[in-house]
């Protein structure tokens, strides 16, 4: 058996790979390596996928956050509303605009934002609402929705780890990141659609946001040498739209395959007294960036370090919410009370998961952790 990897990248490409090298040597050989015909040709392929109307490519998820909230004619001092319970690039990019970062709390089973929370936090200066929507996982975005165009305030969602997924209403289904005002995607080699490098797009259905995200991303220019607003150099080179072109298409089979691993985990960790598996809401098409476990009852650092000493590899996604962060210190005018998020960040436990894991490996992975969860108890009892 291999050595088994969190996401086995050189397996998936080794899949591919007469694709994606062909891909590769197109570019080379066209010698087109910034704004050259794959990355037009990529955002037309991802909103025919999607069916949002404007797909901007930029040159990761970061910057497609920042870029979004540079549109939004926002003033310092107004407040951006984001779970705690996130990567940290969802509320650097505020602070970085001189924005306030407002943080809320997330639903315990979902781990998407808490509309209680959310509802609480709105204030006058509330300009914009980041749900995430995590681990593949989308957020509840119908009250989401609904509570914005109540106050007026703006959504920007961040899909960075939910590409492929979808949300289910009574009469509709629809694509993670054609909901919000705006929409932010990561394709950070991980990714359920992930380049060989940093790559983003940002979406929106907004004729103006669109025209206005794009010029942000080429120096606030429209025209070469005659810049309109403030901008930054943000592109998507052509080498890593030609791989996600060939990515794109098998992008449903690769989040079909990510499903049948965490039901393979769910059915096998069903009963386990120690382990809560991944909650699904019937409005989630749920796409399991990371399969994530909340372990009850156990020593969740102590379970993480006994696996490694197995060889396998688990990850802690996040140990430390970002409003504890050392670098908001300064920022912070209130008090915080995320009782569901501090509750997690001690808890969770995210297991490998990509495509090409076998059954085998699996039932390794599986077995190992309630071996080790066993080994914990026990060591436990005798302190």
């Amino acid at each position: 058996m291999d050595t088994i990897q969190m996401v086995d990248l050189k397996r998936q490409y080794r899949s591919i790979q007469p694709e994606i090298d062909a891909a590769i040597k197109e570019v080379i050989e066209s010698a087109t390596f910034i704004n050259g015909p794959a990355v037009s040709n990529f955002a037309v392929q991802l909103a025919a996928y999607t069916k949002a109307k404007h797909v901007i490519p930029c040159a990761n998820g970061t910057d497609a956050l920042q870029i979004a909230l540079m549109a939004m004619d926002l003033q310092p001092g107004d407040e951006v509303i984001t779970p705690s319970f996130t990567f940290i690039a969802t509320v650097e990019v505020v602070a970085l605009l001189g924005l306030t970062p407002v943080f809320v709390d997330v639903d315990p089973d979902t781990f998407t934002i808490n509309m209680e929370s959310l509802e609480q936090a709105i204030t006058s200066k509330t300009k914009v609402i980041i749900p995430v929507h995590l681990y593949g996982q989308c957020s509840n975005m119908q009250p989401i929705m609904e509570l914005a165009q109540a106050h007026d305030i703006a959504v920007i969602e961040d899909n960075a780890q939910s590409i492929g997924g979808h949300y289910q209403t009574e009469s509709e289904r629809r694509k993670t990141g054609t909901i919000g005002t705006v929409s932010c995607v990561s394709f950070f080699p991980s990714k359920n659609l992930g380049a060989y490098g940093d790559g983003g797009v940002i979406m929106t259905n907004s004729d103006e946001l669109a025209v206005k995200m794009k010029k942000i991303c080429n120096h606030g220019s429209e025209r070469r040498y005659y810049h309109e607003i403030i901008g930054v150099n943000s592109r998507l080179d052509s080498i890593q739209a030609a791989i996600l072109n060939v990515k794109l298409k098998y992008l449903d089979q690769y989040c079909d395959k990510r499903r049948a691993v965490a039901a393979f985990y769910n059915r096998t960790f069903a009963n386990h007294k120690h382990i809560q598996t991944p909650f699904e809401p019937t409005y989630s098409h749920h796409v399991y960036h990371q399969y994530t476990l909340i372990l009850e009852g156990v020593d969740r650092d102590a379970v993480h370090q006994v696996m490694a000493e197995r060889g396998i590899p688990t990850m802690i996604y996040y140990p430390v919410p970002c409003h504890q962060q050392e670098m908001f210190k300064a920022l912070q005018e209130r008090q915080y009370d995320l009782p569901h998020t501090e509750y997690l960040v001690s808890r969770v436990l995210s297991l490998p998961i990509h495509t090409e894991l076998t059954a085998e490996e699996l039932v390794f992975i599986s077995t190992q952790l309630i071996e080790a969860i066993e080994e914990v108890k026990k060591k436990q009892a005798i302190t």
